[in-house]
């Protein structure tokens, strides 16, 4: 698994750093169902490629100011998924560490991120459907607007976290 976490850098959607440390964590049970994922992108021949993981509210106020549109970002009012630590940006990788094509980049904010109605190349169409497929046989729902995004099921049963009381599984 490699861990290259957006939000850590300034290389993002709003062009600065918004975490003060690039370690990514999840609840226990999505750091489980990830490591799913992660065997069963190991035997198709990738390796998934962890974009963002929990956000603490903090960052996503910092996100929903720079981007209040709630088809692409969550507005921290109601919470966050990712604010949850049951969420996961991600994206496969090849065996020479070389991003799939997915059609759009990670956080590119049109229709053409949309899992449905899309109109990209059919080796973009195919990496898509991949990566829904391992994500889905690991037991993770996905977010039909964006195709790096995934969830566990049922996401408001868990409870938003602060960044000061993360009880989560760090991702190496």
């Amino acid at each position: 698994m490699v861990i290259d976490l957006a939000y850590a850098s300034d290389q993002n959607f709003i062009g600065k750093k918004v975490y003060h440390n690039a370690h990514a964590f999840l609840h226990k049970e999505a750091a489980e169902k990830l490591e799913i994922a992660q065997n069963l992108a190991e035997n198709l021949g990738y390796t998934i490629k962890v974009l963002d993981a929990f956000r603490p509210t903090e960052a996503q106020w910092v996100l929903w100011e720079a981007c209040p549109n709630p088809v692409f970002v969550a507005d921290p009012n109601k919470g966050s998924s990712h604010s949850r630590g049951i969420a996961i940006d991600l994206t496969l990788v090849n065996h020479k560490g070389m991003a799939l094509d997915m059609g759009t980049p990670f956080d590119d904010f049109t229709p053409q991120s949309f899992h449905r109605d899309v109109i990209i190349s059919k080796e973009a169409q195919l990496n898509r459907f991949t990566l829904l497929g391992i994500m889905s046989a690991a037991g993770w729902d996905f977010y039909e607007k964006e195709w790096w995004h995934y969830q566990l099921f049922n996401s408001k049963n868990y409870p938003l976290i602060s960044d000061k009381d993360a009880p989560m599984s760090l991702m190496k």
